[in-house]
């Protein structure tokens, strides 16, 4: 896992719930946090190279990880590693040596660097390296079998390889399917505002379980929980959806949150009030206003004021889906502006489950 953000999200839990299961069989499972492969960054699945982490960012990420997976693992049968441990201490000629294992042809055999190539995009050479590194890890650690997901295949045997060259049998490689984001078509991925975080308040997770789609539900019975899929079947959507957030909750949060986040969720949604504590609560004085003759705003403007949404270009697409609300009214105008009488508060609702206040004091 590499630390690229510090919240994992129940799209790592795929792999960390099938790691429970080799340690309910009996077996010891390294959790191998990559901070020396996170500063490369990952190329898979990306049309361009990423932006590298700084140490101090991998390192800030990586600090909350024990704390999560021991959610879901025994801690008694977990070892934490770090890949610096071996791979920054590691001498040019040890790299070289690394590297001779690997020809720039069997690279670009995977889809992206192919892709890319004949794009004519960039393809860094340090790109190459951490497919190289990854597999070395498995040399290190004499893997037996290694886990990850499905679009991590071609890293995982360069595992098998390099455990061959070294001398060693080669792993078991074990695939596991990406969970959808909430969205229901990308990957979970905190780039695509799509996640459900472990560290996500209980309220939060809730709510975001509750506005999946039926299918998307049936897809998390299968890759989050040990549920009987055609019992979940036979249930009412709405009744197996709640007790797929009752679960989640449960498990990273304890049984007194599921009560609660209920309690939210009900007061949110299905009673459609506006809650007693909204997400933000946003001020606005004169100096915040470039039109001080009506005072003012581009809504877009207010939307990201509410630190709410990722990005100007999700506030766009949220107000001309008509997914943002002011006292109840839709906005339908991406340019518009909205504008604001001095101690009056304005109600926001931001998508499914996000709610603000924005008042003006002056």
């Amino acid at each position: 896992f590499d630390p690229t953000a510090p919240d994992l999200h129940l799209g790592h839990t795929v792999l960390i719930q099938k790691l429970k299961h080799f340690q309910e069989l009996g077996h010891q499972v390294i959790f191998l946090i990559g901070d020396f492969t996170g500063m490369i960054g990952d190329p898979t699945g990306v049309s361009e190279t990423r932006v590298a982490l700084t140490k101090e960012q991998v390192l800030a990420n990586a600090k909350t990880y024990e704390q999560q997976i021991f959610k879901t693992l025994d801690p008694q049968k977990t070892r934490i590693e770090f890949n610096s441990h071996w791979m920054s201490g590691m001498r040019v000629d040890k790299m070289v040596e690394l590297c001779s294992h690997y020809s720039v042809a069997r690279m670009l055999e995977r889809d992206d660097f192919s892709k890319r190539y004949r794009d004519q995009k960039h393809i860094s050479v340090h790109e190459f390296l951490y497919p190289l590194v990854q597999g070395y890890d498995s040399v290190v650690l004499e893997a037996d079998v290694e886990l990850g997901g499905t679009d991590q295949k071609f890293n995982l045997l360069v595992g098998r390889d390099l455990q061959r060259d070294y001398g060693q049998k080669p792993q078991v490689v074990l695939t596991m399917p990406l969970l959808e984001g909430t969205d229901g078509v990308r990957k979970m991925s905190k780039s695509f505002g799509n996640y459900i975080a472990l560290e996500d308040r209980p309220a939060d997770m809730f709510g975001k379980l509750m506005s999946i789609s039926d299918e998307l539900m049936l897809r998390y019975y299968e890759l989050l929980t040990v549920s009987n899929l055609d019992e979940v079947k036979r249930q009412h959507p709405m009744e197996a959806k709640m007790a797929l957030a009752e679960q989640i909750v449960r498990q990273y949060h304890g049984r007194e949150a599921v009560e609660e986040a209920k309690v939210d969720f009900q007061q949110r949604f299905q009673k459609r009030d506006f809650p007693d504590e909204p997400d933000a609560h946003v001020k606005l004085t004169l100096t915040d206003f470039s039109h001080l003759q009506d005072c003012s705003m581009p809504v877009v403007e207010v939307l990201m004021r509410t630190g709410l949404v990722p990005s100007k270009s999700e506030a766009r697409r949220l107000i001309a889906q008509g997914g943002v609300q002011v006292d109840g009214e839709k906005l339908v105008d991406p340019n518009g502006m909205m504008s604001f009488e001095p101690g009056r508060p304005y109600p926001m609702k931001i998508g499914k489950r996000k709610f603000a206040i924005i008042e003006f004091t002056d």
